[in-house]
């Protein structure tokens, strides 16, 4: 067929970025087949080899528009199961030290909000009806294969769901596996070196709840972040889901006790810097228990900067760049890499070898995807214990970061950059727009 760059690829994990890879790869392949070690639900629950997946998870706009570039229908299918939809700005409440609130503004942009099960139920729902795609569940990858020379991976070897070891061959395979460890373990195997891993550990210790949402429930905003002062550490986040339910999460930075039961939760939320949270959720039904779990670090490899990397073999999402849960990035990253790859591949099909370094290419596309989000990581550097290598140039960052936000609470066109950036729709440079810089270095000045 026409525009085809091999006859088979295989995507390992079938998590957000796994999925939306083997969508980017179906136009450019003639099967797809995308392995997972869990069983695959048939409806929006979670699975067991996804503890977290029972915490609050956010798509982005900027990773919902990634999905809609892969899958046309998806923002109408999603809504159409329950998704519910939030202005920006003036259906979200932002509460930043020094702003409870940040001033409510209608910024012209929606975004869905859903539980993560749901979300990913969608997605393989419409992946489903993709004729060239084979989702393989309870099957275990174990080692990806590298051609006799070792500059090259050529399949992988996996146990099916009845302990049986199988090979598979594939012409390209794509890492989604999330710790990125079958990638690490070729590298040490092939003797070529792992990339450089730098970590901003947080301890960040989370807790989630669902709660009906009342009849009394404040028609000024559907959503709640709460993002915590370098002294307290503690942080939430309230969102509407399906089934008219808030589903709600408490954070805690660098190993502070999170709530075990719905009493103290609601007790936790009452030490928050302001009380809306609590008093939203102290009268709510709780649906289900409390979910705990604990996110020990931020992590970005960089997988660019190796001089040798195999070819045929491309690591995606988090097996590249973990972020904090408490911003809600990770999902939405993973989707705009695979939209990334889609583009790379289908520009791709006139070369001689098209395939043959894909990889260096990949990781020079998505670098603006992880600009934005990398240094929202580095802002944890605020608090004490934060484990790491604190940029040279943090004080200032945060100096006009905070001459920023004032600026933007003033400035409603400022407002709606900063937020278009926190979504992930346009990259980090557009805050330093010379208009903007002026500004903000003004009002430092002012305030000096």
């Amino acid at each position: 067929m026409p525009g085809l760059l091999g006859r088979h690829a295989i995507v390992v994990g079938a998590g957000i970025g796994g999925l939306a890879a083997a969508k980017a790869l179906s136009s450019s392949f003639e099967a797809v087949t995308v392995l997972e070690r869990d069983a695959l639900p048939s409806e929006p629950i979670a699975r067991i080899g996804t503890p977290q997946a029972r915490q609050v998870h956010v798509l982005l706009r900027g990773g919902l528009e990634a999905l809609i570039d892969l899958f046309p229908e998806f923002e109408t299918e999603l809504e159409r199961a329950g998704a519910v939809r939030v202005r920006v700005g003036s259906q979200s409440r932002l509460e930043l030290p020094g702003f409870d609130p940040f001033p409510p503004r209608d910024l012209g942009f929606d975004y869905l909000s859903m539980t993560r099960p749901l979300l990913e139920f969608v997605v393989r729902r419409l992946i489903e009806k993709q004729g060239n795609i084979s989702l393989i569940s309870r099957c275990r990858v174990t080692q990806l294969l590298e051609s006799p020379e070792r500059t090259a991976v050529t399949g992988v070897r996996y146990d099916d769901a009845n302990g049986r070891g199988t090979e598979l061959a594939a012409d390209f395979i794509v890492d989604a596996s999330s710790r990125g460890t079958l990638t690490l373990e070729l590298l040490d195997r092939i003797r070529l070196p792992r990339p450089e891993e730098r970590q901003i550990g947080i301890d960040l210790h989370y807790a989630a709840a669902k709660f009906r949402i009342p009849s009394s429930a404040p028609p000024d905003w559907r959503t709640v972040l709460h993002r915590p002062s370098a002294r307290s550490g503690r942080g939430g986040l309230l969102v509407p889901v399906e089934d008219n339910c808030w589903q709600v999460n408490l954070n805690h930075m660098h190993g502070g006790a999170v709530p075990e039961n719905v009493a103290d939760f609601v007790a936790f939320a009452r030490t928050l810097r302001t009380q809306t949270i609590y008093a939203a959720i102290k009268g709510a039904v709780p649906i289900g228990p409390i979910y705990r779990f604990v996110f020990p670090c931020s992590a970005r490899r960089r997988f660019e900067a190796l001089e040798r990397f195999p070819d045929y073999l491309l690591p995606l999402g988090d097996a590249i760049c973990r972020f904090s849960p408490a911003i809600g990035q990770g999902m939405s990253v993973a989707a705009q890499q695979a939209s990334a790859l889609r583009r790379l591949v289908e520009a791709r099909v006139s070369d001689a070898q098209p395939l043959k370094g894909l990889a260096r290419s990949f990781y020079a596309a998505i670098d603006d995807f992880l600009t934005a989000p990398w240094a929202m990581a580095e802002s944890d550097f605020i608090y004490e214990k934060t484990r790491g290598q604190r940029p040279h140039d943090f004080r200032e960052r945060m100096n006009f970061n905070a001459a920023l936000q004032r600026l933007a609470s003033e400035d409603a066109t400022v407002h709606q950059v900063m937020s278009e950036v926190s979504h992930l729709m346009k990259p980090s440079s557009a805050l330093r727009d010379p208009g903007i810089v002026s500004r903000v270095t003004a009002l430092m000045a002012a305030s000096t």
